[in-house]
Order: C-alpha cells, then sequence, then structure tokens
C-alpha cells in the first residue's frame, strides 16, 4: 500500500513539474511607461547594457559613432562618449566601472572608466568586434570579431589573454553560468557553434530547422533550452541544449535582432525591425505560443530586458517621421 502511494505522489509531482511553467507566465502586457530623447543621435543603434546599482543605461549608437549613456532615474541622457567607430556591443564591470566598447569599423574594443569617460585601454581585434559578453566569476570579457573567432579579455588588466576560432563571423552568443559551454550564431555557416571554454575549442554545431540568417539569440539554462531567432524565414526556433534537437519554432515578425527570456514569467520579449515585439508564452519546455504582438516603430529592433526593472527597453533610430529615442515598457 505504501508503495502504490509513494507512486501515485511521484506521478503528480511530475504531472505539476510539466505543467509548473504554464501556471506561472501569466499575462502578456507590455505598457510603454517612458520615451527617452536621444537628441542628435543619427543612424542605427545597436545593443545596449546596464549600471544596474545606478540604473545607468549604455546604448552602441552604430551610426553615430557614440556610445549613449541615459539615467533612467532622471530619464535622460547623462553623457554622449564619441569618436568611436561603430560600437556594436557593449559590456559594463560593475566592480571596475568600466565599460568594454566593440566597434565594427577597425576591430578595437575600446576601454572607458564609467566615472570619467576617459579612455584607459584598447583591445585590437583588426575588424568587426561585435557582441561583447562579461562573465562575472572569471573576470573575463569575451568579444565577437572578424571572420571567425571569440576574443578573450582579462578584466582586471584589459589584456587579450585568448581567442576561439570559428568557421565565420559570430553573431549573438550566450555563455552558461552553470556550464562551460558558450553557444554561437554563425549565420554565415548556417549553423550553432557550441564551444568549450576550457578546450577553447568548438565541440559541435547545431541546425536550425531549416532556417537561415540566424542573428540575436537567449538561453533557458533551467530548462536547456536555446532561443535562436532566424530571419529567413523569420522565425523563434527552440533547440535542446542536452542534444541540439529542434523542438519547437514560431513564426515571428521580420528582422529579428533581439531575444530576451523572462525566467519569472516564462516569456519570450523577440525585438523584430520590422516594427513589432512579439510575446512568446513558453507553455511548457517544448511549447510555444504568440500571446501578443505589440507596435513599436520600423527599425527598432534592439533593446535589453532588465527584470530588476521589469522593464523592456528598446531603441528607436531617427527616421522620417519618427525622432531617435529609447522607449521603457514595463512588464506585467
Amino acid at each position: 500500500m505504501r508503495q502504490v502511494k509513494r507512486l501515485a505522489c511521484a506521478i503528480i509531482i511530475a504531472v505539476v513539474g510539466d505543467h509548473l511553467i504554464a501556471a506561472e507566465s501569466g499575462s502578456a502586457e507590455l505598457q510603454l511607461k517612458q520615451k527617452i530623447p536621444l537628441p542628435g543621435v543619427e543612424g542605427r543603434i545597436d545593443h545596449f547594457d546596464l549600471d544596474a546599482a545606478h540604473e545607468r543605461l549604455f546604448i552602441c549608437a552604430l551610426g553615430n559613432n557614440t556610445l549613449e549613456v541615459l539615467d533612467l532615474r532622471k530619464g535622460e541622457r547623462i553623457q554622449s562618449i564619441t569618436g568611436l567607430r561603430a560600437p556594436q556591443g557593449v559590456a559594463y564591470v560593475p566592480e571596475l566601472n568600466r565599460l568594454f566598447i566593440a566597434n565594427d569599423n577597425g576591430g578595437l574594443c575600446t576601454v572607458y572608466d564609467a566615472k570619467s569617460w576617459r579612455l584607459i585601454g584598447k583591445v585590437d581585434f583588426q575588424d568587426d568586434a561585435d557582441n561583447v559578453r562579461y562573465d562575472s566569476v572569471t573576470k573575463q570579457i569575451y568579444v565577437g570579431f572578424g571572420s571567425g573567432g571569440i576574443g578573450v579579455i582579462n578584466v582586471t588588466d584589459g589584456k587579450r589573454i585568448g581567442s576561439i576560432k570559428l568557421v565565420a563571423h559570430p553573431e549573438a552568443f550566450e555563455l552558461e553560468k552553470h556550464g562551460r559551454r558558450i553557444f554561437v550564431n554563425v549565420p554565415n555557416a548556417g549553423h550553432v557553434a557550441v564551444i568549450n571554454r576550457d578546450k577553447a575549442a568548438v565541440t559541435t554545431t547545431w541546425k536550425t530547422d531549416g532556417a537561415s540568417a540566424n542573428f540575436p539569440m537567449a538561453l533557458d539554462e533551467a530548462n536547456h533550452r536555446l532561443f535562436i531567432g532566424c530571419r529567413t524565414p523569420p522565425k523563434l526556433v527552440v533547440l535542446n541544449t542536452d542534444s541540439g534537437v529542434v523542438v519547437a519554432s514560431v513564426g515571428v515578425s521580420g528582422d529579428p535582432d533581439d531575444i530576451f527570456y523572462d525566467a519569472k514569467r516564462h516569456r519570450l520579449y523577440t525585438i523584430c525591425g520590422d516594427g513589432n515585439i512579439e510575446l512568446i508564452d513558453q507553455v511548457d519546455r517544448d511549447t510555444y505560443k504568440t500571446v501578443a504582438t505589440v507596435p513599436t516603430a520600423t527599425g527598432a529592433r534592439t533593446g535589453l530586458f532588465v527584470p530588476e526593472l521589469n522593464s523592456l527597453f528598446i531603441a528607436v533610430p531617427q527616421r522620417a517621421g519618427q525622432v531617435a529615442e529609447v522607449r521603457r515598457y514595463t512588464v506585467e
């Protein structure tokens, strides 16, 4: 009898576990809370990072050759770092109060003091320094660059300490927090590369269900799921990180360039340059449903989700009939 009861309990726990994600999904609303103007900023706007302690938002104004700094408490721009060369990615290191900014033209990763705004270092990747990620445990910066590489920088002295070879230029990539892998979009090769950080080498590659132009990426490490945004055709592809198998795909608006996973609400925010944010609920690990399409502006395809602030920020570039600005949406 006790064995029967234990078996019944195990079945109940398994069923509850399978449906736990769905139960916590909640509503799918975004509310536009704030618009912060970027006067004088022209051209394309690329990726963001955040100083959480002081609520400063750092924005790569690629087409303007500047890094824009916003004070979210005041709702205004407080600094513009000029003289950059098409900045694409930025990482803020809070313990050193430093910014690492990756530049497309020339491939420099420039290092700035985030108090004085003084240039304090440069790392030369020679060409197309792009996405940047910070590993706060190892105190290392990772920079995608050139025709196929991930460079590694020691944040303490700002020196390059290694690189990992890829077969083509890397776009978005994600670092495991509880593992040693890096997942990298390599669109010109038509795959996702999986890197072992200890070996500094690619160990395998995964396909994306026939879709191509895989640029943005997000990771749900707890549920072993990797989210890939593809542009041809526009869709979200979900991979199992244990096997590399595609478990789901969902159509999205055109030109996706940033994806963020909201672990609290089990939701994905896909920012698309066609002028929409797609809200996709994770019903369970292998089931995904679009629950809302929020209109934004043409060309608004990059941003940052900040769970601590329950906010999604997106960049609106200056175009005919629209001014450059950052929009802040609160997440319900």
